[in-house]
């Protein structure tokens, strides 16, 4: 079987740059090294010079498909495999195939001929892969229909960008060498501004670097590669979740902001057996912090903190390494050198900061532990063992004094203090050994009857009984603490995780979350509390409920301010959450403060939504203010113009005007006048359809009365449209005087696009419940991912007729139909053209 063959990609920065002539020019130079090279396929989209390359080619035929009674030609893969050369040149790898093809899209096609050991180039612009995709739209305004998964450029064995300066590709443009004469104007003042062209290369340049550092990062790996190398600044900074976590990251962000394009990361190292974790609130306060400052946050595991941050910092081939001054005491630091001195005598070439913060002066505050793990009830077990166990024992050890030796003797009394132990701990273990160890020497060990122990042997054999008590005791109190501790971080970890498949859900709104809250820990009453604007920080203002607003509350009656809560966590300088309920333990108290800071992000994200909702209807309005203005300046002074200057003709009484020069003027005057009113009524009707005041009075209709009228409408235009309306065609529910205007700018559009000599035809068809009516014309069309874009208001889609109108017709005509109820659609007339579809509802 043969291997598989090898995938080259020239990636293009923007449509026109070159990377179709790229591909050829790089086929034609492995023809002349000798190797088997044929053409697949290759769109040249009319360009002399991209044509030119495929003179002396071989170019394997395309195959032909019918659909909807168009015919259309694709790759034909099964030739290509059957042909079997070494190198198929195949363009646009993105492209969708017509139905009925053997793949959905062309890079499947691509797929197959590489498993078939042929080598593939092939091409594709950035705006057609996944990832960029909804970044194009917003950049250039056009949706890209057609995509390709990032995944299938990444595997591809080489990718190579074509790019060009936005004003280089401009004068291409302008010379003819990318698109035709007629398209220029509106192209290079569409999709193809500098500001668009230049978004469009930084995506590529940085789609390009992250490959880049794709295949550095396998090189490293395959040649084991361990050290630093620095092709680019990558800032990493060491958290602990410590309160001195905010100005570590501060630091290492104005670090990173000195070099251009650094990157910064932070990274958390999380003990192995999850017993000794951190303050999850605060790491997920300044996880918000470094992702507010550009940067990413990861988590590594490991028990050797200096070894696993040098592993992380050396895996993403970081050049810089950001630590926190030590918190711990002199006397701590003496016996071991800590984190960031280990850290710093193994880091290698990576450069380590060690940052001096306010908290390395007050010292690690630790946590207050209890002194046993065990519940109370089992204590009580062990000391009720320990007092009543040890004499019950020796009172029933005394009637077989004469058959049982010392160590035996022992050995019962080692079973009993472990049994304490195992009941009761430590101190009720340790109570029952020393006191065994009494009962011994006393009642067991010659001499009898007292405190004194004649034979070493017996003496040692007692120490040994005590330290084997103790350390047994020990061991059965560390355990339990420890099951403790992962009983409680496997409890934290679920309630963790709930959050965290909460916000995956979507569910991350601020009273859901306060409601998961008061569900979790048992609480009758959470509430988020904000500082009221101007209201002094004072500690006095706790208890003050005019300090504080009421944000969202979930339970019983709210808190109206922190000190009238039974816990209450601080997630900022502004935002308090108060709960009711009685108090929490510290480690529910960690945990409820990570659920806090989640509730603030989903706060701010619901501010900044809500921001945008409103910024919106200014946004919008400002756009059709500023296009209004830039589409109405030509259209409306020009009529305007004319019929100032045929009245002014008119009123010069020093021209002797014939009667026909006179009609002439009169009837300039009359039109340009009614250019005028039409183009106010329109933009009336925008207004009204935007401000949502537009009358409708629906009433059963019937299309066929009502196209008449519209055609007509039409004046010298009429006699390029034929109606073809079948008999008994349903009445439908619309408003008569609407209904016209849709269908008279819809057919006026028709006309104006169709070729001379071509004819407008308008169909009718009754469909279940609604009657589809159809403007179908054979002029140029428009593409696909233009459908929705010319509807928009105040433009024309590179139409530079301005004698056309403002590029309101459309609009109006689908806010006129969907204000009735309906719907307007525009789809490809099968053999070109474009046909518009009105559908309304039947009586």
């Amino acid at each position: 079987m043969s291997s598989r063959g090898r995938l080259r990609v020239y990636l293009g920065a923007a449509p026109g740059v070159g990377k179709t002539y790229a591909m050829l020019g790089e086929g034609r130079r492995a023809l002349q090294r000798g190797r088997d090279v044929v053409v697949g396929l290759v769109e040249t989209h009319g360009r002399p010079r991209t044509a030119a390359l495929l003179e002396g080619m071989e170019v394997i035929p395309r195959r032909t498909l019918t659909h909807r009674g168009a015919t259309f030609t694709e790759l034909d893969t099964e030739a290509v495999i059957a042909r079997a050369p070494k190198v198929a040149l195949i363009d646009e790898l993105a492209h969708t195939n017509v139905p009925g093809s053997r793949n959905v899209k062309r890079w499947q096609d691509i797929d197959e001929i590489l498993d078939a050991g042929i080598d593939v180039i092939s091409t594709v612009n950035v705006q057609h892969l996944e990832s960029v995709n909804d970044v194009v739209r917003e950049i250039t305004g056009v949706p890209q229909r057609e995509t390709v998964p990032d995944e299938v450029v990444r595997r591809a064995d080489q990718v190579e960008l074509v790019d060009m300066s936005p004003e280089a590709l401009r004068r291409r443009m302008a010379h003819g060498n990318v698109y035709a004469p007629e398209k220029v104007d509106a192209a290079m003042a569409n999709y193809f501004r500098v500001g668009n062209l230049t978004a469009l290369r930084e995506l590529a340049l940085l789609w390009v670097a992250g490959k880049v550092d794709d295949q550095l990062d396998r090189y490293r790996a395959d040649h084991g590669i361990a050290g630093t190398w620095e092709t680019r600044e990558r800032v990493v900074v060491a958290l602990t979740g410590g309160p001195e976590g905010d100005t570590l990251v501060r630091r290492a962000a104005r670090i990173a902001a000195r070099s251009k394009g650094a990157d910064l990361l932070a990274v958390h190292v999380t003990r192995a057996d999850g017993l000794a974790g951190a303050d999850p609130a605060s790491l997920a306060r300044q996880r918000t912090l470094v992702e507010s400052l550009g940067g990413t946050y990861h988590q590594v595991v490991g028990d050797d903190v200096p070894r696993a941050l040098l592993d992380f910092a050396r895996g993403v081939n970081a050049t810089q390494l950001v630590l926190g001054a030590s918190r711990r005491g002199r006397f701590a630091q003496v016996l071991s050198r800590g984190v960031g001195v280990e850290t710093t005598a193994r880091s290698g070439s990576i450069d380590v900061h060690m940052i001096t913060h306010e908290e390395a002066k007050r010292g690690r505050r630790r946590p207050v532990r209890s002194r046993t793990a065990l519940t109370r009830a089992r204590q009580l077990t062990g000391w009720a063992l320990a007092v009543a166990g040890m004499p019950l024992l020796t009172f029933t050890l005394s009637a077989f004094r004469d058959v049982l030796s010392l160590t035996s003797e022992i050995l019962f009394f080692l079973c009993l203090t472990v049994g304490v132990a195992l009941a009761g701990g430590m101190w009720p273990a340790i109570t029952a050994a020393v006191g065994g160890s009494l009962l011994l020497n006393w009642f067991f060990t010659p001499p009898t009857g007292e405190f004194t122990i004649h034979d070493p042997e017996n003496l040692f054999a007692l120490a040994v009984f005590v330290l084997v008590a103790v350390a047994v005791s020990t061991i059965v109190d560390i355990a339990a603490r420890r099951t403790r501790q992962a009983a409680r971080a496997s409890a934290d970890a679920e309630l963790l995780s709930t959050l965290a498949g909460h916000v995956l859900r979507g569910e991350a709104a601020v009273p859901s979350l306060l409601e998961r809250m008061r569900e979790a820990f048992g609480l009758t009453t959470v509430t988020l509390l904000e500082r009221q604007p101007g209201a002094a920080r004072a500690p006095d203002h706790q208890d003050d409920p005019d300090a504080w607003r009421i944000v969202a509350s979930t339970g019983g009656a709210p808190a109206t301010c922190p000190g009238r809560a039974d816990t209450d966590v601080v997630v900022d300088d502004d935002l308090i959450v108060a709960a009711r309920g009685g108090p929490l333990e510290a480690a529910d108290r960690a945990v409820l403060e990570a659920f806090a800071a989640e509730t603030a992000v989903a706060l701010r994200q619901q501010r900044l939504q809500e921001a945008a909702e409103r910024a919106r209807p200014l946004a919008e309005a400002d756009r059709m203010r500023t296009a209004l203005l830039a589409a109405v300046s030509h259209d409306l002074r020009t009529p305007l113009a004319s019929a100032k200057a045929a009245v002014e003709s008119l009123a010069n009484t020093e021209i002797a005007w014939s009667d026909a020069d006179r009609a002439e003027l009169l009837a300039t005057a009359a039109e340009s006048l009614d250019r005028l009113a039409r183009l106010v009524d329109n933009l009336l009707d925008m207004s009204r359809l935007q401000a949502g005041v537009l009358g409708v009075h629906q009433q059963p209709t019937a299309v066929q009365e009502i196209l008449p009228r519209a055609v007509d409408d039409l004046g010298p235009l009429r006699d390029r449209v034929d109606a073809d309306l079948p008999p008994g065609l349903p009445d439908i529910l619309a408003d008569p005087a609407l209904l016209e205007r849709v269908l008279a700018n819809l057919m006026a559009n028709a006309v104006r696009f169709s070729p001379p000599g071509e004819r407008v035809t308008v169909s009718a068809s009754g469909h279940g419940d609604r009657v589809e009516i159809r403007v179908v014309d054979r002029g140029p069309g428009i593409p696909p991912e233009a459908h929705d874009r010319v509807f928009q208001p105040f433009q024309r889609l590179g139409d530079r007729d301005n004698h056309s109108g403002v590029g309101l017709g459309l609009a109006l005509s689908r806010g006129l139909t969907e204000a009735m109820g309906g719907t307007l659609v525009p789809e490809e007339t099968p053999g070109g053209g474009l046909t518009m579809t009105v559908t309304l509802s039947i009586c």
